[in-house]
């Protein structure tokens, strides 16, 4: 009986392991990109997950969707061979504050649940600090 039981288990780990299809792996740590401490003026809020097919497959991406119109995603048009590289350009629109957006990507991948993989941004857009001149020559050496 304990035979029995060890070649089901071996059976259906084998199954679930040996999934034919394509799959999708995300180049990033926890498909989460980290803008870090960004001045608005200074950057355009693009930011790129870069992806690979590491199925059987052609990996195909159906929709990407943001949380909200701050944030837009793009996605590939072609489908993307087994052992191919692909990638999802996202833009913020750097309004000054914290930024945690979500996006979930839509697929074909027998590696995700449903298909759906989420993709994560974070960090925070300041403003650049405004220089004052007259400040700058009040607090000038010379003038003292």
């Amino acid at each position: 009986m304990k035979k029995i039981v060890l070649i089901v288990a071996v059976l259906i780990n084998v199954a679930v392991f040996a999934q034919v299809g394509p799959k999708i792996e995300f180049k990033d740590k926890e498909n989460t990109i980290d803008y870090g401490k960004v001045n608005k003026e200074d950057d355009n809020g693009v930011r790129t997950f870069e992806f690979t097919n590491t199925g059987d497959e052609p990996l195909i991406i159906t929709n990407v969707q943001s949380t909200c119109g701050c944030t837009v995603p793009s996605k590939p048009t072609e489908p993307i061979a087994p052992g191919q590289t692909g990638k999802i350009d996202v833009k913020y629109n750097m309004n000054p504050g914290p930024i945690r957006k979500t996006i979930t990507v839509e697929t074909n991948a027998v590696n995700a649940e449903q298909g759906r993989v989420v993709l994560k941004i974070k960090g925070e857009v300041v403003v650049k600090p405004v220089e004052n001149l007259l400040e700058k020559k009040i607090k000038s050496p010379m003038m003292q």
